[in-house]
């Protein structure tokens, strides 16, 4: 009798953690990825640049490859700090470059140094910007390791 109670009650909990899985609101397809060089924004009929701020999967890195580059929190002036861990994979890192999109249109493209710590500051704007960052390594394979949005915060 206790085993019987047992299954119906773990079962009652699968078939009400999968209705409540199917209830979330529904979400568009993520935008393609950044990356593609043209800097458009948005897309085309639409007056804002709602399609560069929305933010993609990052590439599955292998173990060996691995490396970190922090994204920190923008400042009151708009200036997003990007710096390199290291990880893993810093021997083999060739390049690294990092993509901003501004709110207001632009489109901004640093190299940041391959040394662990080397750090680069990036122009946003007072609003909300996405920051993105591929790594290059010497096998000629370029991951994108971060996506991110940077919100302003003011103080």
């Amino acid at each position: 009798m206790q085993y019987k109670i047992t299954i119906s009650l773990i079962f009652l909990i699968c078939a009400a953690l999968a209705i409540a899985g199917c209830t979330g609101p529904q979400t568009s397809p993520a935008a393609p990825a950044a990356g593609s060089g043209t800097g458009s924004p948005g897309t085309p009929g639409t007056s804002g640049t709602s399609g560069t701020l929305v933010v993609s999967p990052t590439d599955a890195v292998p173990e060996y490859n691995m490396v970190t580059v922090d994204v920190g929190v923008k400042d009151y002036l708009g200036s997003i700090p990007v710096i390199f861990q290291g990880g893993m994979g810093q021997i083999h890192v060739k390049k690294i470059d990092v993509t901003l999109y501004r709110s207001d249109g632009q489109v901004k493209t640093a190299t940041l140094g391959i040394k662990k710590g080397d750090q680069l500051e990036l122009e946003g704007t007072k609003q909300t910007d996405r920051v993105v960052v591929y790594v290059s390594m010497d096998n000629g394979q370029t991951y994108k390791i971060n996506d991110a949005v940077s919100l302003y915060r003011p103080h």
